[in-house]
């Protein structure tokens, strides 16, 4: 998404060598390519720990694409909030083409070379498309909110840090003073309530200290 603040600190990088020592198995056994998901929490990393991931493979020789929820919303994120404000029943994995995101991963499974992605612009609130070419990547790591859904994920990474351990994070990336008001803690606690489903799904976790493990 266009406008977006990632800022990758030192506790994704720990987080992203720990998924590689989980991973590297996995992409040797096979020559294949790999789908991974990072879902958890909003202010939870996912976008930084993606763009770690990535790093961190690349330093194996492993290259990473990576497709962003946030591009795959419904309305872009100023329409979805008054969306949100106007009935908090939209709030949930319906906020998201999760189908059309879904469609994308098993694209780079089957070897498609590119794809035509929505592409979300925050500051003029809009949604026009891109074309996103995979070129020699390996891993395509999908993240966001409720990618634990996506079907076609081989490998489910979820960060288990709730909505009220991640308001610092929150509060760094802030794109919009909206975005801390109480109306947003009530969407968070929503989002939380629907993603601790999701969890038993993952076969990697990440602690409130960034360590990974595989799920037991």
């Amino acid at each position: 998404m266009r406008g977006d603040s990632i800022v990758v600190e030192k506790h994704h990088r720990k987080a992203a060598t720990g998924i590689v020592a989980l991973l590297l198995p996995l992409l040797e056994a096979s020559s294949q390519r790999h789908t991974v998901s990072i879902s958890g929490q909003s202010g939870s990393g996912k976008t930084e720990t993606a763009v770690a991931l990535s790093d961190a493979l690349a330093e194996h020789h492993i290259a990473c694409a990576i497709l962003h929820q946030d591009d795959y919303f419904v309305h872009p994120p100023k329409t979805n909030d008054r969306a949100r404000r106007n009935d908090i029943d939209w709030v949930g994995p319906q906020e998201v083409k999760l189908t059309l995101m879904d469609e994308h991963v098993h694209a780079f499974l089957d070897g498609e070379h590119e794809i035509t992605k929505p592409l979300v612009d925050y500051e003029s609130d809009t949604i026009t498309s891109e074309l996103m070419m995979f070129g020699d990547a390996r891993v395509l790591i999908a993240e966001g909110t409720y990618t634990t859904l996506l079907k076609h994920c081989k490998t489910h990474i979820f960060i288990d840090r709730t909505y009220l351990e991640t308001r610092e994070h929150r509060e760094k990336r802030m794109r919009d003073a909206s975005e801390l008001d109480p109306f947003i803690d009530r969407v968070l606690e929503i989002e939380h309530g629907v993603i601790s489903s999701h969890k038993p799904r993952a076969k990697i976790i990440i602690d409130t200290h960034y360590n990974a493990t595989a799920a037991t």
